[in-house]
């Protein structure tokens, strides 16, 4: 199965969908050496970027992990705050309608920023340091094993950059 991320980030955009990368896609943007399988955005929750967002699933053929029926999403799955793992022709994709306590796309706009991800390609990114806090409260083992390597990160990028 390929996993090609930015062509996910180029039909959310081609798409005007509204989201923040947030999981390991944003540690990886922000400079962290890390691996992940997936890409995760928790995406404005709006009747109209929901049509949006469901547009571009359609596109890139989404269909639910783990479910051997082959659903798709639909409007009201994507409303919700629940989590919507999702495969498609690009690869892993959870669509996210909150994050840890409820934090909703609202929520987390101010502790991202836009960034150019490829030649002609932004996006919304999570900050680093705001993605540790959040490993950190989530406390699930993946991400407590994560969280040195995301900590030793954001340190080098505040002495380099000033993050």
């Amino acid at each position: 199965m390929t996993f090609d991320f930015r062509r996910a980030l180029t039909v959310l955009a081609a798409h005007e969908v509204e989201f923040i990368v947030v999981g390991g896609i944003s540690a990886i943007l922000r400079g962290a050496p890390v691996v992940t399988l997936d890409l995760d955005i928790v995406h404005r929750r709006t009747p109209e970027n929901v049509r949006r967002l469901l547009a571009a699933l359609r596109s890139i053929d989404a269909r639910y992990r783990h479910d051997s029926r082959g659903l798709v999403p639909e409007e009201v799955h994507l409303l919700g705050p629940g989590h919507n793992l999702l495969q498609t022709t690009c690869g892993p994709l959870d669509a996210l309608g909150a994050i840890e306590d409820g934090l909703s796309y609202d929520d987390l706009l101010s502790d991202s920023e836009a960034m150019r991800v490829g030649p002609d390609l932004s996006a919304r990114v999570l900050s680093l340091r705001r993605l540790v806090e959040l490993k950190a409260a989530a406390g699930r083992p993946k991400d407590l094993a994560a969280l040195p390597t995301l900590r030793a990160t954001l340190v080098e990028l505040e002495k380099t950059r000033g993050v």
